[in-house]
């Protein structure tokens, strides 16, 4: 009896040991693909993370396309500072931050040992330029004809940023250097979509006055009408707040709300250059404050369906899940848009953007691959 019932165990318990409860990607599996992917950073701030290889993997059948950039800056570890505690986050230390230039070269060595069928569903940016530094430009143009047929693009990278900025020795990057100009001159030309970061404001304001940054952002944006421009994050931070909207004034009364500056540039000829990515939880915080804020912002969404991009700027992410998490919070939201605007918020506009910037740009490597 014994005999004859061991065997059944044995596969029994061997069937158990085989068996895992579904991940958070198998979970997934059955709603397709979701979304492309704006902002995503591959690496943190001491150029650790996932490899790309786990990165595709992990995009699976529910990210179908993905930008691809580290970080520009490199957290320095002083142990004058922390001690035997080595810090992987800005926040984590007083030590400073630098640029590090060496990302772009890993970024694109990791693209290029894929497949080109998952290559394909990639978009690497070139991060690793100090955008104070009037060489920049050339550091970008040496990135691409030094790695013909990876780059899409520029960014992730920061001029005014919370708690950030400060951290970096030597100049500080302006809105006013002509060294960003030199930048999205050169963007402009080669057909580099450009993502940039720049708080909208300086921290902890009141909302009593014209966001500090607004106008220098907007002049910015104006001497450059020919190069693709994404405004990371509506240039919104984590206390970076946008001005909420005064009940009972006119607009005459008081200084515009966040969104009203957003679309003042929305609904100006001269920005149509111009997009925004709503990448980040603490964006979708803000967007999620209130009954009345989903509803702007939705209605913003549609007025202005071919203009914003969803991406999660998750930073090496430890899996699927994270990447969903985000992209979930604007379901309150995303579930009052026409499917046509959420379609072409999560998917279509990224898809336009890149696709065009990777014909212009492949033909600026050959056209420029001996200068």
């Amino acid at each position: 009896m014994r005999s004859t019932a061991r065997p059944f165990l044995f596969a029994l318990f061997a069937l158990a040991c085989a068996w895992t409860a579904p991940d958070a990607s198998a979970a997934q599996a059955g709603r397709g693909w979701l979304f492309n992917d704006s902002h995503f950073h591959l690496t943190n701030y001491v150029q650790k993370g996932l490899t790309v290889r786990q990165y595709v993997d992990m995009m699976g059948g529910t990210v179908k396309r993905s930008t691809l950039f580290g970080i520009p800056l490199q957290q320095s570890w002083s142990f004058a500072n922390s001690g035997n505690f080595a810090p992987t986050y800005y926040l984590q230390t007083d030590a400073p931050l630098y640029y590090y230039s060496f990302t772009d070269a890993a970024i694109a060595m990791a693209y290029l040992s894929l497949p080109e069928a998952d290559r394909e569903r990639l978009d690497p940016m070139i991060t690793g330029f100090n955008p104070a530094d009037m060489y920049a430009a050339d550091h970008i143009r040496r990135v691409l004809q030094t790695f013909p047929g990876v780059f899409s693009g520029i960014g992730e990278f920061s001029i005014h940023k919370e708690f950030v900025s400060g951290k970096i020795p030597g100049e500080t990057a302006s809105l006013t250097n002509p060294a960003l100009d030199r930048i999205l001159d050169f963007a402009g030309e080669a057909g580099l979509v450009v993502i940039l970061h720049c708080d909208i404001d300086m921290p902890f304001t009141k909302g009593n006055q014209l966001p500090l940054y607004f106008e220098q952002m907007r002049d910015l944006l104006s001497r450059h009408p020919q190069t693709t421009i994404i405004w990371a994050h509506t240039g919104l931070g984590r206390v970076v707040q946008p001005i909420p909207v005064q009940a009972g004034s006119t607009s005459t009364e008081r200084h515009p709300g966040h969104l009203e500056l957003i679309e003042s540039l929305l609904t100006d000829a001269r920005f149509a250059h111009v997009y925004f990515d709503i990448s980040w939880d603490e964006v979708a915080k803000y967007a999620l404050s209130s009954p009345q804020s989903i509803e702007r912002v939705a209605a913003a969404f549609e007025r202005h369906p071919d203009r914003f991009l969803f991406g999660t700027d998750n930073v090496a992410p430890a899996d699927l899940a994270a990447d969903l998490r985000v992209f979930d919070l604007w379901e309150p939201i995303f579930a009052r848009l026409r499917p046509a605007t959420k379609t072409a918020i999560t998917m279509g506009n990224y898809e336009r953007l890149f696709d065009s910037a990777r014909v212009r740009v492949r033909q600026w490597e050959r056209s420029n691959a001996h200068d």
